[in-house]
């Protein structure tokens, strides 16, 4: 098992990126967003479109991707944490395993700063992310344009 990291200085390849997109697509379901949006997520990560960049973390086995990360920065602290979790996804035939746990540890321990992220209520990672310290302490609210 091994652990990748992806960022400004250590660049995903196209062929890669396309790899990570599609697993984090297929293995999200319900849970996820389009391609276009994962991509996009990814390019702000590694600095491939203008941002502050940010962290793609994938834990392989035998060069399958087992799970991946998707970790932008937000460039704000004290009022709004410095990182978001974005996207992460375990391989469905590897969940409940630890996989999702040790890789989500892994990025915790490899980004500075506080992380935020967004879960919808009924997803069974909220377990995970609440086991790892994450708390719930506001409700979020949108308006779509």
């Amino acid at each position: 098992m091994k652990t990748i990291t992806y960022d400004a200085l250590n660049k995903i390849s196209p062929t890669e990126k396309e790899k990570v997109a599609n697993f984090i697509f297929t293995h999200l379901e319900k849970y996820g967003d389009p391609i276009s949006a994962i991509k996009k997520a990814i390019d702000y990560a590694v600095k491939d479109r203008p941002s502050l960049g940010g962290h793609v973390f994938i834990m392989e086995e035998d060069d399958e991707i087992i799970g991946a990360v998707v970790i932008n920065k937000t460039g704000m602290d004290e009022y709004i944490p410095e990182n978001i979790l974005v996207y992460i996804a375990t391989h469905k035939d590897h969940r409940r395993k630890g996989f999702g746990k040790s890789l989500m540890q892994f990025a915790i321990d490899n980004c500075e700063g506080a992380i935020a992220l967004h879960c919808e209520k009924d997803n069974p990672a909220k377990m995970l992310y609440e086991k790892l310290g994450f708390t719930n302490k506001y409700l979020e609210m949108r308006l779509e344009k």
